[in-house]
């Protein structure tokens, strides 16, 4: 049995034959555009010739597939399992919801886990107001919409190789894989964006409202822009009233060191978007702001212009609370790991970006690596628009054995 805290230990070839099995099951049902799966099941339609592992349960950094192989997850679930997969303390708070409340009605009808979310982020961020959603794009959109209605220009200023999601809104401000993301659709989305190279000169924004970016790139390859640039980009926002959105669904709760991304160069946006981290496996999503951002939306007139069924869900909101909770005593210990894995990483050889345990390991055909580092029982993506990095965003209370493990797995790829 897994403790969370254990190194791989494998059974069966990867992907073992039941997981094949149920990948079979899945590309019967599921669109065709979703899961890469085997070119035995799909050549016909140019699936990649490889099936992933089909997950039966995780705990801490574990996962055990549907075979009996463990794990270590070095991504977290996309970043997800901030505090671990399956903490206690989240787990029951989330089940502790279920047997009371596990739903109430949107904009119509709070519950007080709701109440007492927006109040801990307030106190958490230092914003004063938020909008509440399901997934990250979702947060994004909310603050998509505020910006309009505080700058009242449609205008938009985003970034190439930045990730903000898949849904109309957020992509269009997606900049990462732009042909193959927003190509099939770019007769449907608005032609409000535009885009400036991160890090590099910032463009003219006099016709701009809003100027979403995040404080690191995630998905476009863990890049981080150079010292003074966001400083620079929000002054230049605050000059001809644009409003400043920072994504922190990935660098937020802890990832880079720091609660917040922006933290780090003491550089605060007029709206902020969470995400991934801050439930530890619930879908749920913020987007925070300034009084003054918040208050131009005006009050409710009796039908909320922005909201969603499951809004300020219950479950999510009590277990959003728990991880917070569990993140005071986690985050503390983030640098102190991050600077001594990168001390190894760079004894054996190792190029490395990022800040805290958001990191991309500079490597030759990071995807290829991937998938290789699956097989030795290490879960890990490629990251860039050339997959240049391997992207490392493990648990953050990950242990010292298995990062020494994933390593001596790494130079076993390598060669």
């Amino acid at each position: 049995m897994t403790t969370g805290a254990d190194i791989p230990a494998l059974v069966t070839d990867i992907p073992g034959p039941a997981s094949r099995a149920l990948i079979d099951r899945l590309a019967a049902r599921e669109c065709p555009a979703i899961t890469a799966r085997r070119a035995r099941r799909a050549s016909a339609l140019g699936a990649a010739d490889d099936d992933p592992i089909v997950w039966a349960s995780a705990l801490g950094a574990n996962v055990i597939d549907v075979d009996g192989n463990r794990f270590v997850d070095m991504t977290a679930g996309f970043g997800v399992a901030s505090v671990g997969h399956r903490h206690p303390d989240v787990v029951a708070a989330g089940c502790k919801q279920l047997q009371t409340l596990p739903h109430v009605m949107g904009d119509a009808f709070p519950d007080k886990t709701r109440i007492t979310l927006l109040e801990k982020l307030a106190e958490k961020t230092g914003f004063d107001r938020a909008i509440l959603g399901s997934s990250g794009a979702d947060g994004v959109e909310a603050a998509l919409k505020t910006g309009r209605m505080m700058s009242g220009k449609s205008g938009v200023l985003a970034f190439g190789g930045g990730y903000h999601g898949l849904s109309y809104g957020a992509l269009a401000v997606t900049g990462y894989h732009r042909e193959a993301f927003q190509g099939p659709f770019i007769d449907q989305l608005g032609h409000h964006v535009e885009y400036g190279k991160f890090g590099g000169k910032i463009p003219d924004l006099s016709q701009i409202g809003t100027v979403i970016v995040e404080p690191i790139q995630g998905r476009g390859g863990i890049v981080v822009p150079p010292p003074g640039w966001l400083g620079e980009l929000a002054d230049r926002c605050k000059a001809v009233g644009a409003v400043l959105v920072f994504d922190e669904v990935y660098t937020g709760f802890g990832r880079t060191g720091d609660w917040f991304g922006f933290e780090h160069e003491n550089v605060r946006p007029d709206v902020m978007v969470l995400g991934k981290g801050m439930a530890g496996g619930f879908p749920i999503s913020a987007a925070v702001g300034t009084a003054e951002a918040m208050d131009a939306w005006g009050a409710s007139q009796g039908e909320a212009i922005h909201t969603q069924t499951f809004l300020g869900n219950p479950v999510g909101c009590a277990m959003a609370l728990a991880t917070i909770n569990v993140l005071e005593s986690v985050i503390p210990k983030v640098n102190e790991t991050a600077e001594w894995f990168r001390g190894l990483l760079a004894e054996r050889g190792y190029t490395v970006r990022g800040r805290g345990l958001m990191m991309g390991i500079e490597i030759n055909n990071a995807l290829a690596v991937s998938r290789g580092l699956l097989g030795r029982g290490f879960i890990v993506l490629p990251a860039g628009e050339q997959a240049e990095v391997l992207a490392l965003t493990p648990p953050l209370n990950v242990i010292d054995s298995q990062l020494v493990s994933f390593l001596d797995a790494l130079d076993a790829e390598r060669t």
